[in-house]
């Protein structure tokens, strides 16, 4: 019998403490979070995740600072911008809301954001620092799953761990994650040979691939742990992860659900991370 990992609650009891914390700080500092959040364009899933966002600063007590830019803005503007949210002592954390519109450098834009103040842990400097094992702000997204897994007291040192996806956000820093945990991880991608053989061999099974139901019952380990971190939409436009839910929920001890599992942890971990930066700055 498979054990739900159920994201939503999860989030909501860290919230109350990183609610706390932030509390504290302002009476510690006489001064509140700040969290600025820079959206180019009007994709409408972006706006959601944005808004998703704010609510989330609103909950916590964290200032968040919202700028919406027209698609049509140029690289000079969005770099003016971002130079001056470095500089501001208001500022704690900034968060440009990707994908940026095609005309745009979102390297060369994501570099201007001071390490310290790079809240979502995607800089050349935190990704390095996490290979190293070193303190750094770490991508919220595979923090999350990490919570998650702790949540349930699941053991990583190890264990067999297969991360399907090598993305910069997701796959990547997971497996450097589960590495630092003491896991022998696998990272598996398109070009993987047996993919099925490699996916089969894990204790926990992370995928990050971003294809609807691509990880099958005959795909997983029995007794495994899954966690789904994809959100897709399924033939009848009904949102769902990359793992076929219903068909693999009993072969594992643990499964995330799509919604309500490692969703809703990625904006809890950037309000930690934020909240970290903070206590860094003081």
């Amino acid at each position: 019998m498979y054990e739900l990992i159920d994201g939503k609650q999860l989030a909501a009891s860290m919230r109350v403490e990183i609610a706390e914390n932030v509390k504290k700080f302002a009476q510690k500092n006489g001064r509140q979070i700040g969290l600025a959040v820079v959206l180019v364009g009007d994709n409408p899933a972006s706006q959601v995740y944005v808004n998703n966002k704010i609510k989330a600063c609103e909950q916590v007590g964290i200032k968040s600072f919202a700028y919406y830019l027209p698609a049509d803005t140029q690289q000079d503007k969005l770099e003016d911008l971002l130079k001056e949210l470095a500089e501001s002592s208001a500022v704690d954390g900034i968060l440009v809301q990707l994908p940026l519109p095609g005309h745009l450098d979102s390297e060369r834009a994501l570099k201007l954001i001071p390490t310290e103040k790079d809240v979502d842990g995607f800089s050349a400097e935190n990704i390095g620092k996490l290979a190293m094992n070193s303190e750094s702000l770490v991508a919220c997204t595979p923090n999350g799953v990490m919570q998650m897994l702790a949540s349930k007291n699941i053991e990583t040192r190890g264990k067999k761990a297969v991360v399907v996806g090598r993305s910069n956000i997701v796959g990547r820093p997971m497996a450097l994650l589960l590495i630092n945990a003491d896991a022998t991880v696998t990272v598996c991608h398109s070009r993987t040979k047996d993919l099925k053989k490699e996916c089969l061999e894990a204790d926990i099974l992370v995928a990050a691939i971003g294809k609807a139901k691509f990880i099958t019952a005959d795909m997983v380990k029995k007794g495994a742990v899954v966690i789904d971190v994809g959100i897709n939409r399924d033939e009848n436009g009904k949102l769902c992860g990359d793992v076929d839910f219903e068909n693999v929920k009993d072969k594992c001890s643990y499964i995330t659900p799509v919604p309500g599992g490692v969703g809703p942890m990625t904006i809890t971990m950037l309000m930690y991370n934020t909240y970290l930066a903070a206590v860094r700055r003081g």
